[in-house]
């Protein structure tokens, strides 16, 4: 018993001190910090106002001070040009002192800041764990005799060491990482194509290799998970520089510390690339004390190990699909289109509605026609068929499809009548959306002209044998945002397209944006089971000269590949060296 109480009095007193003495080393630092970044408490005014000019009466540079002139008919004494070119060059040399000083105080704030911010995290984290000792302790009691004090203290002192040996695992696992990746040295590679490129950056701008359509050689990282990466990297790598050598380190570092404190101005380039399994390497340049010199930072941000965030069963076998295409004449199409929706959502899938509003009365009889032949030859009767007589807009279409179903909250799937799609997309549709939750912006290929991947309208295959995802057969259209899988509860929740736009083109990305800026998670991905069949782009002559360039350059785009559309702005130069090799076959015939 009085051993117990004893042995509590001992460890409180401890705690007690070490607590002490940490809020002692939190308030001397902050001194510290108040003592550093505080202005010197004086009567003068502040340096910027104390800047000598040119003719004052500072006599150290050509003011009115004895035996200075500061110019004609100055009250000084000799040298009356001389000493005025020398005062205005003292002022800007002090200017620029001033200024590299105090970027070079503010940089020394900053780090001073971030120092007190970590030591207060580890004077929290110290705390808590002081905290948990008291508790520890309190748990013991008094009356449960010495060995269930002493207990309580081995349990407490091996959950420290389980913690410790959990967080010695997790260093010894980032160090692994560190030694996988390519950081000091290289690994053999099968082929050219197994290498893992750089990209490479500024302040300002990102040089990439790997491009979609609305990317560019050259941009700003206009991602906000990309401008903080950078951002943070840049803060540790100056953080790191202008720090103060360790303890350990410090007789070596004396040698080779420079007084320079470094600024965000002298970072010249960056190069990072990112290694799925391993990690993110980063290597920054900084300009040094001259011109031939530069400090080398690299960085290695190792990823941890996979963890577990969920396990669940998804069952779709009562999840239906409203699919909703808006029309107006294209009669061809929907043709087309229903024979891929008799294959696959009748015979496939069989958990399928279509709703289509057609826009006029001209080949109304021949829509509705094609569905009830549909109907009668598969059986099918889940389809419904709304007829708007007014102007055309995918809008205003999919707007009244989707608000026409009546049978609770359906997953909505906005399609054209020019997109072929698969069983398999239909599923992702399912797993990819959720009420309330999550929908899905699927990224479609987007098909080249047949005629001019195949040769010749002759040798063009079936549809099917077409839907190739192939850097020549097509590509995918990141730009388009027209084809997606929503409840329809989200739908009618966020405010639904905006039906003041006619014709196509504007609604599909203002809803995007709706998404965008609400709470849901926005799934955006390549589907390979969704194609933009080719069909062939009409630039009117009516448009302004830069509209029809605009025109005529989305056109190329959907047209072919860029090698392919090479081939034809160099068809006469190929046909003419075809004819002389002719020629040259047909003048030197094979000897028998």
């Amino acid at each position: 018993m009085l051993h117990t109480a004893m042995l509590r009095r001992g460890l409180l007193t401890w705690v007690s001190r070490v607590g002490g003495a940490l809020v002692l080393l939190c308030c001397s630092l902050s001194l510290l910090y108040v003592m550093t970044c505080s202005p010197p408490h004086s009567d003068d005014p502040p340096l910027s106002h104390a800047l000598p000019r040119a003719g004052s009466n500072h006599p150290s540079l050509g003011g009115t001070g004895p035996g200075v002139g500061v110019g004609a008919g100055g009250t000084g004494g000799a040298g009356v040009g001389p000493a005025q070119s020398g005062g205005s060059a003292s002022v800007q040399s002090y200017q620029v002192l001033l200024q590299e000083r105090e970027e070079q105080h503010r940089h020394h704030i900053s780090s001073l800041k971030k120092e007190i911010a970590q030591l207060k995290e580890a004077l929290q984290e110290r705390s808590q764990q002081l905290k948990g000792v008291q508790e520890s302790l309190k748990r013991g009691g008094p009356a449960e005799g010495p060995e269930t004090g002493v207990g309580s203290q081995g349990g407490g002192l091996g959950e420290t060491q389980g913690a410790k040996s959990q967080q010695a695992d997790l260093q010894d696992f980032l160090r692994s990482q560190l030694s996988k990746a390519e950081v000091t040295a290289g690994i053999r590679l099968p082929s050219e194509y197994a290498l893992v490129p750089f990209e490479s950056f500024t302040l300002q701008r990102v040089y990439q290799l790997e491009m979609g359509l609305t990317r560019h050689p050259e941009e700003k990282p206009v991602r906000k998970d990309k401008r903080e990466e950078l951002g943070d990297v840049l803060e540790t790598a100056l953080h790191s520089l202008n720090a103060p050598p360790s303890q350990d380190a410090r007789g070596a570092a004396e040698k080779t510390q420079s007084s320079k404190v470094y600024a965000p101005s002298d970072f010249i380039e960056g190069i990072t690339r990112t290694e799925r399994d391993k990690g993110t390497l980063y290597e920054l340049t900084f300009r040094g004390e001259s011109s031939n010199e530069f400090r080398r930072l690299v960085l290695f941000r190792p990823f941890g190990p996979l963890m577990k965030v969920k396990n669940e069963r998804v069952d779709t076998s009562n999840v239906p699909i409203n699919i909703v295409v808006p029309l107006s004449r294209r009669t061809d199409k929907f043709k087309q289109f229903m024979q891929n929706f008799r294959e696959v959502c009748v015979r496939q899938d069989g958990r399928v509605h279509l709703t289509v509003v057609y826009f006029g009365k001209e080949q109304m009889s021949e829509v509705r026609s094609t569905l009830e032949n549909t109907s009668r030859e598969v059986n099918f009767k889940n389809f419904t068929l709304l007829q708007l007589d007014e102007e055309f807009s995918r809008g205003r279409g999919l707007d009244v499809g989707a608000r026409a179903w009546k049978g609770g909250n359906v997953l909505l799937f906005f399609c054209d009548v020019d997109i072929y799609f698969t069983a398999d997309f239909l599923n992702s549709c399912r797993l990819n959306t959720q009420p309330g939750k999550k929908v899905f912006y699927p990224v479609l290929f987007s098909q080249y002209n047949p005629t001019l991947i195949y040769g010749s309208p002759e040798h063009v295959p079936t549809v099917e044998q077409q839907l190739v995802i192939k850097k020549d057969t097509g590509f995918w259209r990141d730009f388009g945002f027209g084809m997606t899988c929503q409840y329809r509860s989200d739908f009618i929740n966020i405010g639904g397209f905006d039906i003041d736009i006619k014709g196509w083109g504007g609604e599909d990305v203002h809803l995007y944006r709706k998404y965008l800026h609400s709470n849901l998670l926005v799934v955006r991905a390549p589907s390979r089971g969704l194609f933009h069949l080719w069909h062939e782009k009409q630039c009117a002559d009516e448009l302004p000269p830069d509209q029809y360039r605009m025109c005529m350059q989305s056109k190329a785009m959907n047209e072919a590949s860029h090698g392919q559309l090479g081939m034809l702005f160099f068809r006469q130069e190929i046909e003419a060296h075809l004819r002389k090799q002719k020629q040259q076959q047909n003048s030197n015939p094979k000897k028998t």
